[in-house]
């Protein structure tokens, strides 16, 4: 069985769990999520803990049941909470400015880069150069931001452009004749 299937999901108080028509729901102070059940896992929740275990020996009903609990237990964190991405800008005249659900990129390009913001996440810009993007479901803070980086990734000669906060970039050395 999967190590990570083998851990209970530990339910927090102020959080509420639900387990029917085919999908898990949980429910928080950070708002409702909810993920789709598999017909290879069994889940059984008891007291304030969830279980996952696979419904047969295969290979695949193994890898979903962890699968699916990481998925949950990512819903019931968002949820309590909340997730945070932070990115920094690098670069002479680059900045970011949040205008209510549009997120604006100065980053060297002729025109302004413009993103609106999916629904459940919000944008900060504490400093002109840094991004602090929040929100309850893990997979679309990780996407948005995935996409906001994509405009101008961080060169290896000079280390411009927008990166995670926790990012290291490996500067190269220049070519010499």
């Amino acid at each position: 069985m999967s190590r990570v299937a083998k851990l209970p999901v530990v339910i927090p108080s102020g959080v509420e769990v639900a387990i029917k028509n085919g999908q898990i729901s949980v429910k928080g102070a950070g708002g409702q999520l909810a993920v789709a059940e598999s017909k290879l896992v069994k889940v059984s929740q008891d007291g304030a803990a969830l279980r996952f275990e696979p419904a047969n020996d295969s290979r695949e009903a193994d890898a979903l049941a962890g699968t699916l609990r990481q998925l949950v237990n990512n819903l019931v964190v968002g949820v309590s909470k909340g997730f945070e991405k932070k990115l920094n800008l690098v670069g002479v005249g680059f900045k970011a400015a949040v205008n209510g659900r549009k997120l604006n990129l100065s980053v060297g390009y002729s025109h302004p880069v413009e993103f609106d913001l999916p629904e459940g996440v919000t944008a900060t810009t504490p400093t002109p150069t840094e991004i602090v993007l929040k929100s309850a479901n893990k997979q679309v803070l990780g996407q948005f931001a995935a996409e906001v980086r994509e405009v101008r990734p961080p060169e290896p000669y000079k280390g411009k452009g927008i990166r995670y906060s926790d990012e290291v970039v490996t500067i190269k050395e220049t070519k010499k004749k």
